[in-house]
């Protein structure tokens, strides 16, 4: 329950809440000490009126869909580790939620003040207005916080800012003040901005703490839970009931390899044994990834949690890919000596069904797919892995690209519009995250990563950058003839209906503000051109080849020098909006941004231990 008790003593604490109507009163601000009692926080306090349609429309942007799992392809014993390793990616939830917000802990803490609260029924105290309540708790998780993920970070609870470094620094911690303190402690900067440690004060300075040592509880309840699963998967009495070829020992190799990694704070080993997982029906990922929640440098790492059931069929058709990796490096619109021959080839491509996902994953956008692990020197020695979540993905299809593309594409390249293009045009998104500049030299000698140099730019520089070179890689594999050409224009024509569901995730959204580039660069190389008459965009598939690869061309060359300051430039030059982009996009306002997946697996699993159900409750009666 951790993840919903903040805003349920918010809740209890509330004198008089009304079902609609009225506008906000400016809330107020308190502060209060963390559970260390290291840091002043800001504590909002409810407004006391709240206007349930407002609620209502927010949550309209993501459309409720059930995420169904084939529970006949598992055994028993499949069954039994499925649970456990749901309940450890559930740990991913509630560490997530302590590194969005530091206020968090101090919120939760003073929960133990209330008395008649019941864990059973939470909406009794409530009254008749539980159906608000239940729509705040709803919206509340799906942002990990007080702060509207779609809405450009904005506070939907009380109207503090949201810290930029979430978590992970000291909240009144300034960019100037961590670079002068490392540029006086230059011996400690590869610590202060390791992927793996929060910063904090201590006497006037700044220091580390490992996640080993700042989410030690919660580590040590999911390194149980992913231990537990893997003896199971390895006991000899259940390995007879697997299915034909199936062979859980990489995986379990990999969930003990990372269970020891939460204790260590040092995860390549385990990011080494997860690209050597193989034959096997359960899918994992679990640990801490992607740096987007850190707005302030981009230097620490989310955790975040997949788990999944592999399509070894589709995994099959599209293995051949990985022959192609080296000849998609040459082929890259970048000068040779930038260019990165020692990659790794590996590069598996799984595609899989979604079971369950946790942590930074979850927060707001839902994930489609996802190339990990971030770790260069994983990707030197061994490539990287391309998972492709088909059940979300057909989703999002149905429910969100189809819709739009009615609203925006013209009417005679809408037979374009098929989920093969859509799923392929994912799949070469995450084919170009592994290619292209990851460690680059400076001018003066030294070594260093792109991610490191472009500092907070680097997610929006390197979304867009897949994306492009997804088209890009895709013409390549047309000339090698391992696509047909109709997977091109297809894949060029849904591109269009692809930006425009990207854009409307916000400009602090790595895909919004990489889809909002791509946008505008492709109206200025007439790729793209809006029909004033129809209010409708058509795609010039002759030009797109030269556009692509132009764009392609800047953006490498950004990364491949570490060019900070170019990278800040292109993003000025190439984010802004315009006035018939803003008219279509008011058009889209009934089409959902995004999905709430409601998972199966928390009814099939039985887990007895659900955070929050998607199912509104019963109306509650009181005695008085």
């Amino acid at each position: 329950m951790k993840r919903l008790l903040p805003v349920i003593l918010l809740v209890l604490a509330l004198p008089l809440w009304l079902s609609c109507g009225g506008k906000d009163k400016q809330s107020k601000e308190t502060t209060a000490k963390t559970a260390k009692g290291e840091t002043e926080v800001a504590m909002p306090e409810m407004p006391q009126h709240i206007p349930y349609y407002d609620l209502k429309l927010k949550l309209r942007k993501y459309a409720k869909v059930d995420i169904a799992i084939d529970e006949t392809v598992l055994s028993e014993p499949e069954k039994e580790a499925l649970t456990k390793l749901v309940q450890a990616a559930r740990v991913m939830d509630d560490i997530f939620f302590r590194q969005v917000w530091s206020g968090n802990a101090a919120m939760q803490a003073k929960i133990d003040e209330v008395h008649d609260f019941s864990h059973k029924q939470p909406f009794t105290p409530i009254g008749e207005n539980h159906d608000l309540i239940y729509d705040l708790l709803r919206f509340y998780n799906i942002n990990f916080g007080p702060w509207d993920r779609l809405a450009e970070e904005a506070p939907f609870i009380g109207s503090a800012a949201k810290p930029k470094g979430a978590n992970f620094y000291p909240e009144d911690m300034t960019k100037e003040e961590f670079e002068t303190y490392i540029s006086q402690n230059p011996e400690k900067a590869e610590e202060l901005r390791g992927y793996f440690t929060v910063i904090r004060r201590q006497n006037g300075g700044l220091v580390t703490v490992p996640y080993s040592e700042e989410y030690k509880d919660l580590l040590t309840r999911a390194a149980v839970l992913m231990r537990e699963a893997a003896d199971i998967l390895t006991n000899p009495a259940n390995t007879a009931k697997f299915a034909k070829g199936v062979d859980y020992t990489t995986l379990a190799a990999y969930l003990r390899s990372r269970a020891d990694a939460f204790f260590a704070n040092a995860y390549r080993q385990s990011d080494m044994d997860w690209m050597d997982v193989e034959n096997n029906i359960i899918d994992v990922t679990i640990g801490p990834y992607e740096v987007y929640e850190d707005a302030l440098f981009g230097y620490k790492a989310s955790f975040e949690a997949f788990i999944a059931i592999r399509n070894p069929a589709d995994s099959k058709k599209l293995e051949g890919i990985k022959k192609y990796l080296p000849k998609l490096e040459q082929s890259l619109p970048l000068p040779a000596e930038h260019k990165n021959p020692t990659r790794g080839s590996e590069s598996p491509v799984s595609v899989v069904d979604l079971v369950y996902s946790a942590g930074d994953t979850k927060a707001g956008v839902q994930t489609i797919a996802f190339n990990l692990p971030n770790d260069e020197a994983v990707r030197e020695a061994k490539g990287s892995k391309k998972v492709m979540m088909k059940n979300i993905s057909q989703a999002k299809f149905d429910k969100i690209l189809v819709p739009i593309a009615t609203q925006v594409l013209d009417p005679a390249q809408m037979d374009q519009v098929v989920f093969d293009a859509y799923f392929s045009n994912t799949l070469m998104h995450e084919i170009s995250h592994g290619i292209g500049p990851g460690t680059i030299k400076k001018k003066d000698g030294t070594e260093t990563t792109v991610n490191r140099e472009l500092k907070e730019l680097y997610s929006f520089l390197e979304e867009a950058k897949a994306d492009i070179l997804g088209l890009y890689c895709t013409r390549v594999l047309v000339k090698e003839g391992f696509l047909d050409k109709a997977t091109e224009t297809k894949g060029y024509i849904c591109f269009l209906p692809g930006f425009f569901r990207s854009i409307r995730f916000g400009a602090t959204a790595a895909h919004g503000k990489a889809n909002m580039m791509e946008f505008n660069f492709f109206r200025e190389k007439g790729a793209i051109e809006f029909d004033p008459e129809t209010e409708k965009f058509h795609v010039h598939v002759d030009k797109m080849p030269a556009a692509v690869e132009a764009m392609a061309s800047k953006l490498l060359m950004i990364q491949a020098l570490g060019d900070y300051d170019g990278a800040k430039a292109f993003i000025d030059l190439y984010s802004q909006s315009s006035p018939e982009l803003e008219k279509l996009l008011g058009k889209l306002k009934d089409i959902p941004t995004d999905i709430e997946p409601v998972f199966a697996a928390e009814e099939f699993l039985d887990m007895g231990q659900r955070r929050h159900s998607h199912k509104k409750p019963a109306p509650v009666t009181h005695q008085h």
